[in-house]
């Protein structure tokens, strides 16, 4: 194995390392936002991971710009991170919705979310967005 490799190696586990910090933070502000939104303005939980979704996006944006890549906030990245957020978002909605039409308390749908939604994004992030 090259030092190139090992350093290569070294960085990804790195930015793994901070993507998984930062998706925590970020996954406990998503779950807040959404039982807060369920609980005080409106019983529905799609649309309530939809907002959270939202919110946890923003603060995503910059922390993994920032800390858990080392980049710089641009254009290019930011268009790039929407543009996995997007495709993030309807996969959010999607599991929640079908948590919802399994008839699964909305706690289980905000899982669901929570359990599948970081691994996608870290995967097109890495591989595509910060490249």
């Amino acid at each position: 194995m090259s030092s190139e490799t090992g350093a290569d190696r070294s960085a990804f586990i790195k930015r793994a390392q901070r993507f998984a910090l930062t998706g925590l933070f970020v996954t406990a502000l998503h779950a807040l936002v959404a039982v807060l939104f369920i609980n005080y303005v409106l019983p529905l939980p799609p649309l309530a991971n939809g907002v959270a979704f939202t919110a946890a996006t923003v603060v995503s944006y910059v922390v993994n710009t920032t800390w858990s890549f080392s980049s710089r906030l641009h254009g290019r990245t930011l268009l790039r991170f929407l543009m996995v957020s997007g495709a993030g978002f309807l996969l959010a909605m999607l599991v929640a919705w079908a948590a919802q039409m399994a008839g699964l308390h909305y706690l289980l749908g905000i899982g669901a979310v929570a359990l599948t939604i970081p691994a996608f994004t870290f995967v097109l992030h890495n591989f595509w967005t910060y490249r």
